[in-house]
């Protein structure tokens, strides 16, 4: 029995270090997502109805930048903030009342999320 365990033994270390391992999320991975969802959704819309002045996809820059993510982390919300953009970019090519309305309500919806992940995880 000892002898076909070392041959397995082995090759489960051998594994384990080929294998990279995978970081756990924090809890507030889903939140980040939506959250940078909808900042790039924000990014697009805004200077379409010339809306604010606010720099969205500095303030995502900034925001990545202070949750100090691993690279995988950080690919996904770049991702979703990539997704955002590009999903308003495909249905709204002029400024109209259905875009002024998702405008106000991605901004409460992003004031919501920030409130909702620094309420309930900041240090």
């Amino acid at each position: 029995m000892r002898a076909f365990l070392r041959p397995v033994i082995s090759l489960v270390m051998v594994l384990c270090a080929v294998v990279p391992s995978f970081a756990i999320d924090p809890p507030y991975q889903r939140q980040m997502e939506r959250l940078a969802e909808v900042m790039g959704s924000l990014y697009y819309l805004q200077p379409l109805c010339k809306t604010g002045t606010e720099d969205w996809r500095a303030q995502m820059a900034e925001l990545i930048s202070l949750d100090e993510p691993d690279e995988d982390r950080r690919q996904r919300l770049a991702g979703a903030f990539n997704t955002g953009y590009t999903g308003f970019s495909r249905l709204h090519r002029h400024c109209t009342p259905a875009s002024r309305e998702a405008l106000s309500r991605l901004l409460f919806e992003a004031q919501q999320l920030a409130r909702a992940i620094h309420t309930r995880f900041a240090e």
